[in-house]
């Protein structure tokens, strides 16, 4: 077979977000269904980061009939003052740009779930539009985009005591062969992230459905425990809970006991589902064997926790 050439001409340098467009799978997963919902995921996470900083008391999302999704938050809302270096509004620079945003260091943000900067940049370019809405020092910003690409300028519609920010986008079929967002799906992720922030307002609605749900949980993970077994014989009605903090690493577990066989155990980092484990799930059961917490005759609900400081796990 003769052999094409292989010369500098043949290295492609893909700019702005044409490298999410090309190959989207890096960024979210896959561009099915699991990707598809990924999308809000990553919208939502951004809100949560605010919630942690502690600027962030309710978050909403809205299934609209045409399968695009608002999510809205009362956090500080997107900086929209000119980035010096980028001689851009700052607002655009986090959606359009990838590995840009205030999570970099601990200035902003001391927890966060997103650390790398190409959460909301990376929605907006799998998205067929994208509206902006920001609410901030008095002021209600807006600017559209299309497949990534600002379609507006970012400009001051109205006045506001109100702070926030609010992300409306749709899918882009050119992407995703579905773009129908599963109700049940986002409320399961939402519910969690409720259970994980103690006292935090989320809220889905489908309006093609009426469907809605509404969740706060003022017991946090305690109460997630408890609705984990709500189903079983438990040995202990109140979970075991512990709360410590060391070396500017907060770790929260809830731990009860039923009188199944099996134990399930659950384990986040800056709410984040560590489902392939990790040095927190590796100390954990180290000291609970040492320690003689398990009962080989019992199964267990444990629910844990951790959140470090600008993204360290060590």
């Amino acid at each position: 077979m003769k052999q094409k050439k292989y010369t500098a001409e043949s290295i492609k340098v893909l700019k702005g977000l044409d490298a999410v467009r090309k190959r989207p799978a890096m960024y979210i997963g896959s561009t099915g269904p699991e990707g598809l919902h990924h999308l809000v995921y990553e919208v939502v996470d951004n809100s949560i980061d605010e919630a942690l900083a502690g600027y962030c008391r309710k978050i909403e999302v809205i299934i609209h009939v045409d399968y695009s999704v608002t999510v809205i938050d009362d956090g500080r809302g997107i900086p929209v003052d000119m980035h010096k270096k980028e001689k851009k509004p700052a607002a655009e620079v986090v959606m359009t740009m990838l590995h840009a945003g205030g999570k970099f260091d601990t200035k902003s943000y001391q927890v966060s779930g997103g650390l790398h900067g190409v959460g909301v940049s990376v929605v907006n370019a799998l998205s067929e539009r994208l509206d902006l809405e920001i609410k901030r020092g008095g002021g209600v910003y807006t600017q559209s985009y299309t497949r990534g690409k600002p379609i507006t300028k970012l400009k001051k519609i109205g006045k506001t005591k109100n702070t926030g920010t609010k992300v409306t986008f749709k899918a882009d079929p050119e992407i995703f062969k579905i773009i129908e967002f599963n109700f049940d799906i986002l409320s399961q992720r939402l519910r969690e992230l409720s259970y994980l922030n103690r006292g935090l307002v989320i809220s889905i609605v489908d309006e093609s459905t009426d469907k809605r749900n509404d969740f706060q949980y003022k017991g946090g993970i305690n109460e997630f425990v408890q609705y984990l077994n709500q189903n079983k014989s438990v040995l202990n009605p109140k979970p075991i809970y512990f709360e410590c903090e060391k070396d500017e690493v907060i770790i929260e577990m809830a731990l009860q006991y039923n009188t199944s066989y099996s134990e399930n155990i659950f384990t986040f980092v800056n709410n984040i589902n560590t489902i392939e484990g990790g040095t927190h799930l590796i100390g954990f059961k180290l000291g609970a064997k040492i320690g003689n917490v398990f009962h080989t005759a019992l199964g267990q609900v444990i629910y844990s926790q951790c959140r470090y400081q600008n993204g360290s796990t060590q």
